[in-house]
């Protein structure tokens, strides 16, 4: 079979789908709009879905054998569109400028295609559609019901696509290393003592508090930070008051942790703990650390990552081509699936040459290319069928 041809052919089909999950944009983890859409489409395909937490799920194949998962999520970002697409979400609360419409769409389109061929199939296909990577919330929701279990997963594969002044059909991947940082949020209350400002003696200023903090955070990544390793520490919140002349009671800091690696992760988020609350005592206040939740350092499995290369190699796409080693500080929640089983992440390019290659992922004017789409539903569906058969 080849998937490539059959997804050319079903292109029309692709492009509907991923328009429909872009005009109705959702986000965090209760996506009722996207999950009645992929459920509905699935059982039009031939499959049985179910929940799965937050998420969707079904399975193909024939029951024996080694279980493959094969992922996309579908959530959308906080954000208003402004692509100036046809098709743009119009609500202004949400809008893919990720590029998770186009990851459900390849998805739906390979479980059609895996149906049309189910008997060529030696072991089982699991489907995960998953809500809320942005807030990393989706995976670890979907494990914690089950999607890993009933049937057991052997290994899995996620594809994610990518904007930019990059043409398409290049796939990208990292067989060595980690491939992506991890990412911990944090929020940190920082309460003080208000006083008028002409009276500075009587307050203990959270402010002052807080910019220490702030300064003190740099100092983990300059000194405690082994520089082999790669560690990002960002602040991107800072608010406190309401008027120029008053001293407030608290104030609030936040921001994200990122590493790939995973003992400076764990140092990490422990002294962000321990040096917030000195420094706060140094001044006369206090500081609580909240916890945001987060995601591990995205490492792929290396023979599995060099086997996933070989089979999309085998579909000889007009202008495909690999690009290894590719490492981001970016983070992605399917980290989680790969600590807990042998796993595989490629991303596809999805970019322009033109202007409008020009705006990256997360910009409210980004736009992605759907010439992708055939070659990525054909990656999943090939990869799943020789991947079985080679480990059946």
């Amino acid at each position: 079979m080849n998937f490539y041809e059959r997804a050319l052919e079903l292109n029309d089909e692709l492009v509907a789908n991923r328009r429909y999950l872009h005009t109705n944009a959702e986000v965090g983890l209760h996506m009722p709009v996207a999950k009645a859409y992929v459920m509905n489409k699935l059982k039009e395909y031939g499959l049985e879905p179910k929940d799965c937490g937050e998420g969707v799920t079904a399975c193909l194949g024939n029951g024996e054998g080694k279980v493959l998962l094969l992922r996309a999520d579908m959530d959308a970002l906080p954000m208003a569109e402004e692509s100036g697409l046809d098709f743009a979400c119009p609500s202004g609360k949400a809008a893919h400028t990720c590029g998770h419409d186009f990851h459900a769409a390849m998805l739906l389109t390979a479980a059609k295609m895996l149906k049309e061929h189910e008997d060529q199939i030696e072991g089982t296909v699991k489907f995960m559609f998953q809500p809320a990577e942005e807030t990393f919330e989706g995976s670890a929701n979907m494990i914690e019901h089950g999607i890993l279990e009933n049937p057991a997963v052997d290994a899995a594969l996620a594809v994610h696509v990518g904007p930019g002044k990059m043409p398409v059909g290049l796939y990208i991947y990292n067989a060595k290393n980690t491939m992506m940082f991890s990412s911990d949020g944090f929020r940190i209350h920082v309460q003080g003592k208000g006083a008028h400002g002409a009276y500075p003696q009587n307050a203990i200023d959270p402010i002052n508090i807080g910019a220490h903090i702030h300064l003190a955070l740099q100092e983990l990544i300059a000194r405690e930070c082994n520089p082999s390793n790669s560690c990002v520490l960002t602040v991107g919140q800072f608010a406190a008051g309401s008027a120029p002349n008053i001293i407030p009671d608290s104030a609030v800091l936040a921001g994200t942790i990122r590493t790939n690696n995973k003992d400076e992760r764990e140092k990490l988020v422990r002294r962000v703990r321990e040096v917030s609350q000195k420094t706060a005592e140094v001044f006369g206040g206090s500081a609580e650390v909240e916890d945001l939740g987060g995601t591990p350092p995205l490492t792929c499995d290396p023979a599995m990552v060099n086997e996933i290369v070989g089979y999309i190699r085998e579909l000889n796409v007009p202008g495909s081509m690999p690009y290894p080693d590719m490492v981001a500080s970016a983070s992605e929640d399917f980290a989680l699936i790969a600590d807990r089983v042998p796993s595989t992440y490629i991303f596809l390019s999805a970019g322009y040459l033109d202007e409008r290659g020009e705006a990256p992922s997360h910009h409210p004017k980004v736009q992605f290319n759907e010439d992708v789409l055939p070659f990525g539903a054909a990656c999943l569906a090939h990869s799943a069928v020789r991947w079985l058969k080679e480990h059946k």
